[in-house]
């Protein structure tokens, strides 16, 4: 006589975030590496997106330093360049100059380079502006929105080449007038014309050029300074106008706590997350420690909820090593399984939890003989 202890259906285990096989996503290319309960792991999110495995095609890539977030991100890129994606990357740390290398592309340093032009996309300039100023300025007062508001009128119905510099043309006077909303904000302006942010955004001559199927903004002059969020704000503003209706691409935004941290950059982004799909962008995170989430507010803020809210709507999310706080935290953050959070915390080094959709899958991350010729982060150390 049988007798039967355990009965499931593979949607049980499903259910459970077992990978006890795992037949990969069924997608066609260059494999990422090998399912640890199947065979190779294949992933592009448009492909993903159009076979309807995911809802919108924005990743979360986050994990301890080393655990092999910057080879996935680089192969990721690598991957979409080949399928004629279009790609921008905003690189805080200036660690994507040999991806760009092997594509005959010279990372552009704003300031060294020339200036970048974030206001482009006219329907949006006027939100982008107000986000821009507030976090320059640490936010913006009811008042300092009105001041706006009536300098942005007397701009007439035409933009002009230079925004920042035409507001700052028009507000001149104030600078020596009383104190009050109106000499406040041109304070905020001259310092992207004539101040500490003079010849990022603003500039003589024409803007940076950034057509191309590969552009790299290096912030790395920003990374101790205290115009990094703002800097990372326009840069990725910069790079969602590039966007076209026939030609999907990607904003890899790494260091992506910068953004999240800052209220006014976290609007911004939520915006630029609603038109995801229409536009045709992969919104690309590379959060290196996930307790930086923490730090975008208070437990129970707006500011924290919207940043927690902006993470848990990636329809994809690599995670790779995690210590065990920031395991909890992610868990916490992320509603993840029991056993989605005991996976964190064992994953060896170069293998990731990936979460795509309502599917799971336990990935290595293989680089192929390509990927060897830029994925290499570690050579200072080895020097």
């Amino acid at each position: 006589m049988r007798a039967w202890t355990h009965l499931a259906t593979s949607e049980d285990v499903l259910d459970l975030r077992l990978p006890a096989h795992d037949a990969g996503t069924g997608l066609v290319g260059r494999p990422l590496g090998d399912c640890l309960g199947g065979g190779e792991f294949v992933y592009e999110p448009f492909d993903a997106y159009g076979a309807g495995l995911v809802a919108n095609p924005n990743l979360l890539v986050a994990g301890s330093i080393g655990a092999g977030k910057s080879t996935l991100v680089k192969m990721v890129i690598d991957r979409g360049l080949a399928r004629g994606r279009g790609v921008v990357v905003v690189d805080p740390k200036g660690e994507y100059g040999a991806l760009a290398a092997s594509y005959g592309v010279t990372p552009l340093v704003l300031g060294r380079d020339g200036w970048c032009d974030p206001f482009e996309d006219d329907s949006r300039a006027r939100d982008l502006v107000r986000a821009v100023l507030a976090s320059a300025a640490g936010g913006l007062s009811d008042e300092l929105h009105f001041a706006l508001d009536e300098t942005w009128r007397r701009l007439g119905a035409r933009r002009p080449r230079r925004l920042l510099a035409a507001l700052h043309e028009r507000l001149a006077s104030d600078l020596r007038g009383p104190a009050g909303p109106r000499r406040s904000l041109a304070l905020i302006v001259r310092r992207f014309v004539e101040g500490d942010l003079a010849g990022l955004f603003d500039g003589e001559g024409p803007a940076l050029s950034l057509e191309g199927d590969l552009v790299v903004l290096d912030l790395s002059a920003q990374w101790s300074g205290d115009s990094l969020a703002v800097a990372a704000l326009s840069a990725a503003a910069a790079g969602a106008n590039l966007a076209r209706p026939d030609r999907p691409g990607y904003l890899v935004l790494d260091e992506a706590w910068v953004l999240l941290s800052d209220p006014a950059s976290l609007r911004w982004l939520r915006g630029s997350w609603k038109l995801a799909r229409s536009r045709g962008i992969s919104h690309v995170l590379v959060l290196h420690r996930f307790s930086d989430v923490g730090a975008t507010g208070d437990a129970g803020s707006a500011t924290r909820a919207s940043a927690l809210g902006l993470l848990r709507e990636c329809e994809t999310t690599w995670l790779f090593r995690q210590g065990a706080d920031e395991a909890r935290e992610i868990a916490a953050a992320l509603s993840l399984h029991p056993n989605e959070s005991r996976y964190l915390v064992a994953l060896p080094r170069g293998a990731a939890l990936v979460r795509y959709g309502a599917f799971r899958s336990v990935v290595r991350i293989v680089p192929d003989a390509r990927d060897a010729r830029f994925i290499d982060t570690d050579s200072a150390m080895r020097g």
